[in-house]
């Protein structure tokens, strides 16, 4: 499967903006598919998790209750509604699937073999 993120671009603190992922050349059932994300001179982190099967999701700390991982499965897409802003989430957005990732390791980006091309998010005033 080939990924497609979109959505990136420049927002004020406080502002929102929505990621798209799009698979092609292949479904993402039976995927996890996860959001991570690398700032400039720091290591790729991640961000959010969702399991196409059944929908069961995961936050990084440090985006809980701000960042909504979900999916559209006739559109074969997942999104990343991100909320309240801030300037340290300015980063390359990236966004992944693996297949058969257990729970406790849905936030390690080694457990992914697809990877989307990344969209650049930037919150500053």
């Amino acid at each position: 499967v080939q990924l497609q993120a979109s959505g990136g671009g420049w927002v004020q603190p406080g502002g929102s903006l929505r990621l798209s992922c799009a698979a092609s050349g292949g479904t993402f059932r039976q995927y996890t598919v996860g959001w991570f994300r690398q700032a400039p001179g720091k290591e790729r982190e991640f961000v959010a998790v969702i399991r196409w099967s059944g929908g069961s999701t995961s936050y990084a700390d440090s985006v809980k209750g701000r960042f909504t991982i979900s999916r559209d499965i006739d559109k074969n897409t997942a999104y990343l509604f991100m909320n309240s802003l801030k300037p340290e989430d300015t980063a390359v957005y990236y966004c992944a699937a693996g297949r058969g990732i257990i729970v406790s390791a849905r936030d390690d980006l080694h457990q992914y073999d697809a990877w989307g091309q990344g969209t650049q998010v930037t919150v500053s005033s």
